[in-house]
Parts: C-alpha cells; structure tokens; sequence
C-alpha cells in the first residue's frame, strides 16, 4: 500500500500533537518483523497517531524501517528524530452498536421537603431513581409504564 501524503503545515501540526506522546511500539534487535508491524498496524489504528522507538544505532536502518513501515501500513511518516519514529494514519470510523433493550442507568436526585411552619430548614432526601422509574413533584418514586412491544415491521423500517 502507498503511503500517505501530507503537506508541510499538516505534518507540522501532527508533529505538535506527537510531542507530548509515549512510545507505544518497540523495535528491538531483532528488528522490523511482523510481530513489530501487526503491533504497529493496531496501535494505528487505535490512536490514529503513534510513536516507535528503535534500539538500533544504525540510521540508515533507522530510515528503512521507517519507510517501510510508512509503506507497509499506509500510513504518513511525520518525524524520524534520533531513534524515535512518528506514523499517522487517519483512524477509520466506528460504528456504534444499539442495544435496544438497554435501560438508563441509576441516578440519585434529591428531594426536599420544606417545612409548613417558615424559618426552618428544609429536609433534604437523596434518593436513588432506576432507569425504569421516575420521580413525581411530590417526591414520590413511581414506576414508569411498560414500553410496548415494536413490531418486526416497525422496527426494520428505520
């Protein structure tokens, strides 16, 4: 696969987001194996945005790896600084799984129950409200209806 191509102000950018990062894949003395790459592919795509430390002293295989890894992964080689290596690949886009028999979770609220005669504080309450209750202005807990159920036609229509 080809690498990514960036202009200068984007690699610039990427740089600046880079600096603060920790190293995420190591390459050790046995160099760029395949083990190395598949860590490097799911670091990609899990950050988009990696950095790699090399232990070798050689730069000219320094630079290889790095080619080759740009190449390999389709990703853009951003900075080669010293022994440290840093990749971009955009992270491609997840989908999000509905889960239609989920409940909101539980959350407290407070109630307060002011006093009839005035000057004096009002008692507060903390209560727990499930996902399938609701609270009523009086301060009461009350189960809310049972949802009925969709029909296959209806729900294929979305």
């Amino acid at each position: 696969m080809p690498q990514i191509l960036l202009t200068p102000a984007q690699r610039k950018v990427h740089r600046a987001e880079a600096h603060h990062l920790d190293p995420v894949v190591m390459v050790g003395g046995d160099g760029l194996t395949a083990a190395v790459k598949k860590e490097a592919d799911a670091a990609l795509n899990a950050h988009g945005l990696i950095k790699v430390r090399v232990f070798s002293d050689d730069r000219v295989a320094r630079e290889a790896m790095f080619q080759t890894l740009a190449d390999e992964l389709n990703a853009a080689p951003i900075q080669h600084i010293g022994k440290l290596l840093v990749l971009w690949r955009p992270q491609p886009e997840r989908e999000k799984t509905i889960d239609e028999d989920r409940m909101p979770a539980p959350r407290d609220v407070k109630v307060l129950k002011f006093s009839k005669r005035g000057g004096q504080r009002p008692e507060v309450k903390t209560l727990r409200v499930l996902g399938n209750q609701r609270l009523t202005t009086g301060g009461q807990i009350k189960r809310a209806a049972k949802r009925k159920p969709v029909s296959i036609k209806k729900r294929n229509q979305d």
